[in-house]
């Protein structure tokens, strides 16, 4: 059996890192290189870095930050933020990425997954999909989501645009669940195993984990194959070490 990663989320704003409740009211919580530095030293699995502003900027992401990542990290890690074109992406992946994964701009123009997965690999190509429960009960996707205020509705539903994105080619699915990101009170489990009915490629769970017990139950429940946290972990309140020592005393397959 294949091992359950677990990957610290970092959003970064302006070169460092901060983070909000439900994408709203982002605080600082530190800088970039020592948190990545920290979550390496604890043993976590990947990292993910999320330039927040870069889409809702009209940008792509900040390439100089990412080459000092690539000096000092022997673990994989995975960058967002604006990646637009082949042309972005390689220079993402040039300065020292292990992948990119792309959002917004796949939902302006969807071919591009299918570019990135014909120049890179499928496996360097990862669908980030922010997620939002309609007042109709249905899942829809939210492209700019940088700020409340940038934040628009796709008209793409969640699971639609799962199978979509797999077809063009995307080697790896992140389901950003915004209901409940950043309130720590545990994953969305329903909408995950929805998602995971119809996901062939590794799917990877994020919002909401609060506590040890909520990457038990999401990795037990909706059979996820990685999970992503920011907040419990910026906080100190969870160490990575204590967190794998609990996965593997529940059965759950995980590097330690």
């Amino acid at each position: 059996m294949l091992s359950r990663r677990i990957i610290p989320c970092l959003d970064v704003r302006d070169g460092r890192v901060v983070k909000g409740v439900r994408f709203r009211d982002h605080v600082d919580v530190g800088d970039i290189v020592a948190l990545a530095q920290r979550y390496r030293d604890a043993g976590a699995d990947e990292l993910v870095f999320y330039d927040i502003t870069a889409s809702p900027e009209g940008r792509s992401v900040d390439r100089g930050w990412v080459a000092r990542l690539a000096r000092l990290l022997d673990i994989p890690f995975c960058v967002a933020g604006g990646i637009r074109s082949v042309a972005d992406a390689r220079a993402v992946l040039h300065a020292g990425a292990d992948k990119i994964s792309v959002n917004t701009p796949a939902l302006e123009r969807p071919a591009l997954v299918r570019e990135l997965a014909d120049a890179f690999g499928v496996q360097c190509v990862v669908a980030g999909i922010d997620s939002l429960r309609d007042d109709d009960g249905a899942w829809r996707v939210r492209s700019h989501t940088g700020s409340a205020a940038t934040t628009r509705v796709s008209g793409r539903g969640t699971l639609d645009w799962i199978e979509e994105v797999q077809q063009l080619g995307a080697g790896e699915v992140v389901l950003n669940c915004m209901g409940s990101d950043g309130a720590r009170d545990g994953y969305d489990i329903g909408q995950l195993r929805a998602a995971r009915s119809l996901c062939a490629v590794p799917l990877v769970a994020s919002g909401g984990a609060g506590g040890a017990a909520h990457f038990v139950e999401v990795f037990r429940d909706a059979d996820v194959d990685a999970a992503l946290a920011a907040s419990v972990f910026h906080s100190g309140e969870l160490a990575i070490p204590v967190l794998k020592e609990t996965l593997h005393d529940a059965g759950i397959c995980v590097r330690r």
